[in-house]
């Protein structure tokens, strides 16, 4: 019984000690006396908050908002990405979106869909009935449309709804798809490569881009614009027709589910969190309907939040967005009891090895996984902290509202974690 005891007071004060850590360390830190932020901390599989420090309050979550789209897609999407809907009618073919983003993406791996479409000799027509979404989310920066970071939303993407412009060889440069060199023209008063606000005319100067290095413009997509490229590609014709699909369609699958979701994590690939929401709707049976399928999301997954998410599109580009450090935490507990701790972990950037953290928290192994969120004046982190004693440790550190460099910000973050690992 006293074993016990002793044994029960060790772990107590093992809690106590982290939390009188966290809040020291917040408290007297010069970096984060002028800002808002919130942290809470728990142990894996355990509701016991073990830390917090604001916890309750709700901040703008930025790119932290992937972790909600992840797990709507963990909870509506198996193995596969289900890349196309069809419907044989006839003598012909007539196929829909399912939100898939993967067909003839530049960094996906390639889609099975496009094989099939390769394949079928029957008149092919697009309907993009079932698409109800506006080509940008709500609170979105519209004059960022020219920034790889904002590609347009549809039903149904192609090339990731970019266009690739890399230095060429004697040229002022190479686009991918070829299909847009047409569309480029010179023009010395440019800056790298400038599509026009409201059409795909791009304006480039004499050097365009530097040797080595290469610039995605998001493409003012279309229904038009999407049968052109697919006609372009498969070297057949497509056609558009607007109509409703309400039967059972058959299905294509694309890529394996977890390319998609291991390259919107990595890289923090906003146009891929949008459509995962996409094909989240489709799975369940909704129109492609980003604020449909949260909506659904909030009330078949996440109704045992600690505070409801304040949740508005799939990436974290929108402001309107806000959660609680408790709330993330308690979804990242919900994420790792769907996704086996290993998958889980190379689907995470990981400190000092990959994606977004590759900089961060450098070590001979890594101890944080971790997805980060970053805007003007804003950078969290939430994700597994493994501690020297060999623990695992769920946490959220979200800052809003600074005016020093983010990367001041960034280390404080990161020194502060690399206490909590070295010391429990």
């Amino acid at each position: 019984m006293r074993t016990l005891l002793f044994l029960l007071s060790i772990f107590t004060l093992s809690g106590c000690s982290v939390s009188h850590y966290i809040n020291k360390e917040i408290r007297n830190s010069p970096v984060l006396s002028q800002q808002h932020t919130g942290i809470s901390i728990s142990r894996l599989n355990e509701t016991e908050t073990l830390a917090s420090y604001q916890g309750d309050k709700y901040f703008t979550p930025a790119s932290n908002t992937k972790l909600f789209s992840f797990y709507a897609g963990l909870c509506a999407l198996g193995d596969s990405i289900p890349g196309l809907e069809y419907l044989e009618w006839g003598e012909l073919l007539i196929i829909r979106g399912t939100g898939d983003p993967s067909l003839l993406h530049p960094d996906l791996p390639h889609s099975k869909v496009f094989d099939f479409l390769k394949s079928r000799k029957e008149p092919i027509f697009f309907t993009p009935f079932n698409f109800e979404n506006k080509r940008f989310g709500p609170g979105w920066a519209w004059s960022d449309y020219n920034d790889y970071y904002q590609a347009e939303v549809t039903p149904m993407p192609i090339y990731g709804n970019i266009a690739r412009f890399k230095a060429g060889n004697g040229a002022p440069f190479q686009v991918s798809p070829r299909f847009w060199k047409n569309y480029a023209v010179l023009d010395t008063l440019a800056s790298g490569i400038q599509r026009e606000e409201l059409q795909n005319i791009f304006h480039h100067s004499k050097l365009a881009v530097p040797q080595g290095l290469e610039q995605d413009v998001p493409v003012r997509m279309t229904d038009l614009v999407t049968v052109q490229l697919l006609s372009d590609t498969l070297k057949k014709e497509v056609k558009l027709i607007n109509i409703p699909l309400d039967i059972e369609l058959q299905k294509v699958n694309s890529i394996p589910s977890d390319s998609l979701y291991t390259r919107m994590m990595q890289v923090s690939d906003n146009m891929m969190a949008e459509q995962l929401l996409l094909l989240y709707a489709s799975a369940n049976g909704l129109p492609l309907n980003t604020e449909k399928a949260i909506a659904h999301a909030i009330e078949h997954h996440l109704k045992d939040l600690p505070d409801r998410p304040i949740w508005k599109d799939g990436s974290g580009l929108s402001r309107y967005n806000l959660f609680t450090p408790r709330s993330i935490v308690a979804l990242l507990q919900k994420i790792n009891a769907k996704v086996p701790q290993e998958r889980l972990f190379k689907i995470l950037p990981a400190g000092g090895k990959s994606g977004t953290l590759n900089n961060l928290f450098k070590g001979s192994e890594p101890f944080v996984f971790a997805k980060t969120g970053s805007l003007s004046n804003i950078y969290n982190l939430s994700g597994y902290l493994i501690t020297k004693k060999g623990k695992t440790l769920v946490f959220s550190f979200m800052n809003n509202n600074f005016t020093r460099p983010s990367s001041e910000v960034r280390k404080e973050v990161e020194r502060i974690l690399t206490g909590l690992h070295q010391k429990f």
